[in-house]
């Protein structure tokens, strides 16, 4: 055996596990979108391992491949993917805080208590009633 065929033999087992690892974290998430009770449990099953297993997907088919300008591409990929699911998980977080899509009796600690949209209306009252110091 040359040093390229163990080369190539060690990357292509390389991208099976990989690609199979990807796989079995995105069907885990999956599952965790099916079986998790509420908004704020499922978003948390979406990001996570959802964007674990893609980004490994995308490690496993740049080994297999092994293309430099198809790497760079999966590199780009993987970048938007990585800014935004966060972006995306937080704002479905905010807008299903203020719903009944979320189990508050499940929650531990509620940071944005105060500041859905029912707190938004208590300060927009509040801020009329109260006169502006400024203002002459």
């Amino acid at each position: 055996m040359t040093g390229d065929t163990v080369l190539g033999t060690v990357l292509d087992v390389l991208a099976a596990v990989l690609l199979l690892s990807g796989v079995a974290l995105t069907v885990l998430a999956g599952i965790g979108m099916l079986r998790l009770p509420d908004v704020l449990t499922r978003m948390h099953a979406q990001t996570k391992p959802a964007v674990l297993g893609i980004l490994l997907i995308l490690a496993g088919v740049a080994a297999a491949e092994r293309q430099s300008g198809l790497t760079g591409t999966l590199l780009i990929v993987a970048a938007f993917q990585v800014i935004t699911a966060p972006v995306g998980a937080h704002m479905i977080g905010r807008a299903a805080h203020g719903t009944a899509a979320t189990a508050r009796q499940t929650m531990v600690r509620d940071d944005l208590a105060g500041r859905d949209a029912r707190g938004q209306q208590q300060r927009d009252a509040r801020s009329r009633q109260e006169p502006d110091a400024g203002s002459p």
